[in-house]
């Protein structure tokens, strides 16, 4: 039944993100036109000359390739993303975490998603300069090393199925996927972490000059709301309230639950 339940959360999340980006593609144009016209970005910085030049599709159709890449990381990775978070609290809530590892696991979740958030929201507001993106790697570094703490207490006092461990691998590679494509687009600002005399424009931490549409940013937040926050917190207090408002079960009865599990 889990696994039916991932597979069908994974292909939603396919068809609105290639329904997404298939609506973001624009209709082919004359050549003339094409010289005039303007590439739509999102508050990207220069890709220098041979990224802007187009390449050009097996039907002779012009590309965009950081457009596409752009599109895929905000239309694919994380609706992507926010389906596989709650995929993971449904793995949860059918091992009884409430009896077994109980609200110490459940806070260490929040504390992941607490790491994960910050560079959402960065990617949202803010202007991608080299500091954002060496917090965003600090970030995902700090979230796996959390990660890495969460299984080593999990699996020392419950059951942790292979369809967990499965929507686990993605919750580790689909951060990595996105800040390596944020740093593809930014190559530059990325560049300047570690080349001398290489330095971003104005203010390290500001404000997009040109912010993503409030449809999108509002679609984000909502599903983090939804999706992530709340399915989480509800997970809180449902373990502090199976255990008397202790961070960890007896341990009797968390092995009782374990070996049932087993069972």
């Amino acid at each position: 039944m889990k696994g039916v339940l991932f597979a069908s959360v994974s292909i939603v999340a396919l068809t609105l993100g290639a329904r997404s980006l298939l609506r973001e593609r624009q209709p082919s144009r004359p050549a003339s036109d094409l010289s005039r016209a303007r590439v739509k970005t999102w508050n990207s910085p220069p890709l220098g000359a041979a990224s802007r030049s187009r390449p050009h599709g097996s039907a002779g159709e012009s590309v965009d390739v950081a457009e596409v890449t752009r599109n895929f990381l905000l239309f694919f990775i994380v609706p992507l993303w926010a389906c596989v978070g709650i995929a993971d609290w449904l793995c949860h809530r059918a091992t009884s975490i409430e009896t077994t590892t109980g609200a110490k696991e459940s806070i260490i979740h929040l504390l992941m998603l607490l790491e994960m958030g910050m560079p959402v929201l960065m990617g949202l507001f803010l202007e991608i300069t080299s500091p954002v993106i060496a917090l965003m790697i600090a970030s995902f570094f700090l979230h796996e090393a959390t990660a890495l703490w969460d299984v080593s207490y999990a699996v020392s006092r419950r059951e942790v199925p292979p369809i967990e461990q499965h929507v686990h691998s993605f919750l580790e590679l689909l951060p990595l996927l996105a800040v390596s494509f944020i740093v593809v687009l930014h190559w530059p600002r990325f560049r300047a972490l570690f080349v001398r005399n290489s330095h971003d424009p104005g203010p390290a931490f500001r404000l997009k000059e040109k912010p993503l549409p409030p449809s999108y940013s509002i679609s984000v937040l909502a599903s983090m709301t939804l999706l992530e926050g709340l399915p989480y917190l509800e997970e809180l207090w449902r373990c502090l309230r199976a255990s008397g408002f202790r961070l960890v079960p007896p341990a009797g009865r968390g092995e009782r639950s374990t070996a049932a599990a087993r069972a």
